[in-house]
C-alpha cells in the first residue's frame, strides 16, 4: 500500500463537512420517493442489458467450474475485507461496541482465519455488524434524497450513493499498488457475488424495476431502523 491511513481519516472529514448542513443528529428514516423514476428505468435497462450479456454468462460459467466450498472461501475473503468499512462506519457513528466487534471479528479471521478465507469469528459469538457509511450518515440525520439507479452500481438513494465514496476509501484494495491487481481482485469480487444471486432470481416477481427498487429500500429501511417493513419482500 502506498498511502496511510490518514489519508482515509482526512477523507471521511471532508465529507462529513460537506454534509454537515444537511444533518439533523438523529436518525432519519428511507424515503420511497421515485421522482427521477423515467431516469432510473432507463438505467436499469442499461444495467440489465450489461447483465444479461456480461456479468450473468460469466457468473454461471463462475458457478459451473467452481466448487460450492471454493466460492465460500471467496467471499469469506472479500467479506473480511469489509469489515474495515464496518469499523470505519460504526466509529464514525460512536458505535463503540459495534466498531470493537468488527475489530475483533477482524483480527481473528485475518490470522487464524487464514487472511479470512476462513470465517472463525462467528462460531465463536461474534457475529458480523454489517455497517457503511450510508447508514451512518442516515444515522446522523442527513436526509434520504430521492430512490437513484446509478450505472453498473444499481440500486441507491442519494444518501447512500454518496456513501459509497468513503465506503470505498476503507477498500484495502483501492491502495494497492498494482491496478492490474485491483483490477483482477475487483471483477473476481463481482462476479463471486453475481453467482450467489443465481439461486434467488425466481424469487423475482412482477415488474423487475419495481421489485427491485421496493426491495432495495425495504433492506435499508431495515437496517436503518432495525423494524420489519410491514410489506416484506
Amino acid at each position: 500500500m502506498n498511502h496511510s491511513p490518514a489519508i482515509i481519516v482526512r477523507s471521511v472529514a471532508v465529507m462529513v463537512l460537506i454534509l454537515l448542513p444537511t444533518m439533523t443528529f438523529g436518525t432519519e428514516p428511507i424515503s420511497y420517493d421515485d421522482p427521477l423514476e423515467s431516469w432510473n428505468r432507463r438505467v436499469s435497462k442499461l444495467n440489465d442489458t450489461l447483465d444479461n450479456y456480461a456479468l450473468k454468462p460469466m457468473a454461471k460459467a463462475y458457478n459451473f467450474v467452481t466448487p460450492g466450498p471454493v466460492q465460500t472461501l471467496v467471499s469469506n475473503f472479500f467479506s473480511n475485507l469489509g469489515e474495515l468499512r464496518n469499523i470505519a462506519s460504526a466509529g464514525f457513528q460512536l458505535k463503540g461496541q459495534d466498531a470493537l466487534v468488527s475489530s475483533g471479528r477482524f483480527i481473528i479471521n485475518s490470522t487464524a482465519g487464514i487472511l479470512g478465507l476462513i470465517d472463525v469469528a462467528t462460531p465463536i459469538g461474534l457475529d458480523k455488524r454489517y455497517s457503511d457509511f450510508g447508514l451512518a450518515f442516515a444515522n446522523w440525520g442527513v436526509p434520504s434524497g430521492p430512490y437513484i439507479v446509478l450505472p453498473l452500481l444499481g440500486p441507491n438513494t442519494v444518501r447512500s450513493g454518496v456513501g459509497l465514496i468513503p465506503d470505498a476509501l476503507t477498500n484495502p484494495l483501492n491502495y494497492h499498488d498494482s491496478g492490474q491487481d485491483r483490477w483482477i481482485a475487483g471483477s473476481i469480487h463481482l462476479i463471486n457475488s453475481r453467482a450467489q444471486l443465481l439461486d434467488i432470481e425466481n424469487l423475482i416477481i412482477g415488474d423487475h424495476y419495481t421489485f427491485f427498487r421496493d426491495t432495495y429500500l425495504q433492506r435499508r429501511e431495515y437496517l436503518i431502523t432495525g423494524q420489519q417493513p410491514e410489506d416484506d419482500f
